[in-house]
């Protein structure tokens, strides 16, 4: 410092204070040179003093000394000062590119405050949370200078500190590296710094449609080193909890089910490794919504196909009825084409159920076409023997219609005998014997009688009859089975 930028007058003191010439040999500590000439230790750095004498001169007084309180004394209490010249102290010579050791350990955490969304159909998952990202940096550590002990903490920025490069590979709307400079980050004493940046992250998600829409989703959240190799970073899980859900709040359609670290290794990009960990995310649909609003509709649907058999041909509706039902499943099948993804990997139950419904009804218009053509046709126009023998062999004992059971030979009944008891019989003349009427044989006639009185208005009836009968069996077998295969996959987890 040149001898005119010295201030005149005053003390010793505040020459000091207000004029001390810095230089390239500073050390870790300071002196302070008090009015009577007493040498103690400060929290700032010289190496030279420039004191003026009461003449135009200066007196040059090199100090070395060791930082510390004074003698015999206790540390100084903290204060916005001492953590200023804690602060030039720590990052006086650092540079926020250079890493702290050849190989930095990264601990990272997840926490989820809230599931925003899980769509199946563009297969993303959004959800709010935030990473905590911890790692050590020696540079920044003043637990071993007793004159900061009274300072836990500092709090700085990725503007002047070293963070490690990070990103979320499996990001759907841009990868980019994980920056916030908003965000403080926290310094021990010992040098641990803890980073904790908050976002909205949405990821990739390869959804199972195949149990929709009573389904389960496994998503992950991938983190991975950018620029750094394995060699130079390492990133692992925190010793404590990897996923934290201390603030979580349930999302009204998805249940969470699981969070786990589920992986820590390495993805190889050609001669080069670059460290990786993944977060799993288990989710499972809430099922009250779609029971009461897509498979409860569908089931009774179901059932209207069949139902179109009891609505007499008289009435004119028949055909209209079973479009309708037919249309209607039409429309709820291209409703659950547009919610599902176009992916061939799985193929969703739902859509295999609807499909079956959707031939079912197919076939009951074929059928009630069937018929309206034999209710149709005029009463002089001959049956043909083998409609009769189909009618009167097959299609009758389906329909349970009245007097097909003597045409089978499962009806016909064998007779047993009784078992025989001894009885004592003191007069014969009061005792009354019911002698019951001889079992009429069965007539093999009888099944030619009866097709001969077949009409093709009588026909009609019995087709209606057994094409019902039919028809509401495999429908409810295949929806017992489908709802079967759903229930037990939504209560296996």
């Amino acid at each position: 410092m040149k001898l005119d930028e010295l201030q005149r007058g005053g003390t010793p003191e505040n020459y000091i204070k207000g004029n001390l010439d810095w230089d390239n040999q500073a050390t870790s500590s300071a002196t302070e040179l008090s009015t009577s000439g007493i040498l103690y230790q400060r929290k700032w750095c010289v190496h030279h003093l420039l004191i003026p004498s009461s003449q135009d001169s200066i007196i040059v007084i090199n100090v070395k000394s060791q930082p510390g309180p004074p003698p015999g004394g206790p540390p100084p209490d903290y204060s916005k000062e001492l953590e200023t010249e804690l602060r030039d102290d720590l990052f006086r010579g650092y540079s926020e590119l250079q890493r702290p050791t050849e190989r930095v350990h990264i601990n990272v955490s997840l926490s989820i405050l809230t599931i925003n969304d899980m769509s199946i159909k563009d297969q993303t998952l959004s959800l709010t949370g935030y990473l905590s990202i911890a790692w050590l940096d020696e540079r920044l550590s003043w637990d071993t200078d007793s004159s900061y002990s009274s300072i836990k903490f500092l709090f700085s920025t990725e503007t002047y500190v070293w963070r490690p490069s990070l990103l979320i590979d499996n990001a759907v709307h841009g990868i980019s590296v994980i920056s916030d400079v908003n965000t403080p980050m926290r310094i021990q004493d010992k040098g641990l710094i803890t980073w904790s940046p908050a976002d909205i992250y949405t990821v990739s998600c390869v959804s199972d449609i195949m149990y929709y829409p009573l389904d389960i989703q496994t998503c992950y959240l991938s983190l991975t080193s950018w620029a750094y190799t394995n060699n130079e970073i390492s990133l692992d899980f925190d010793e404590g909890e990897r996923v934290d859900l201390t603030a979580f709040i349930p999302n009204g359609e998805w249940e969470l089910l699981a969070t786990e670290g589920a992986v820590s290794g390495s993805r190889s990009k050609g001669d080069n490794s670059f460290s990786n960990v993944k977060f799993s995310i288990q989710l499972r649909r809430r099922p009250l919504f779609h029971v009461l609003n897509t498979l409860f509709p569908v089931a009774l649907m179901a059932v209207l196909s069949a139902m179109v058999f009891k609505l007499p041909v008289e009435s004119g509706e028949k055909i209209g009825f079973a479009l309708t039902v037919l249309l209607a499943y039409a429309v709820y099948l291209t409703l659950i084409s547009d919610n599902i993804p176009s992916t061939s990997v799985s193929v969703c139950y739902l859509s295999i159920y609807l499909s079956l419904i959707l031939c079912y009804g197919t076939l009951s218009v074929l059928c009630t076409i069937l018929v309206i053509n034999f209710h149709s046709r005029p009463e002089g126009q001959d049956i043909t023997p083998w409609t009769r023998r189909i009618t009167t062999a097959i299609i009758m004992p389906l329909a349970c219609w009245k007097g097909s059971c003597s045409t089978s030979s499962c009806c016909k009944k064998k007779v047993r005998p009784n078992d025989t008891k001894t009885i004592h019989v003191l007069s014969v003349s009061k005792i009354k014997v019911n002698v019951p009427d001889p079992v009429p044989e069965y007539d093999l006639a009888s099944q030619d009688s009866l097709e001969e009185q077949l009409t093709w208005y009588t026909i009609s009836k019995i087709l209606d009859a057994a094409f019902f009968n039919i028809f509401m069996w495999i429908i409810v077998c295949t929806s017992i089975i489908f709802f079967s295969i759903l229930a037990g996959e939504y209560a296996n987890v």
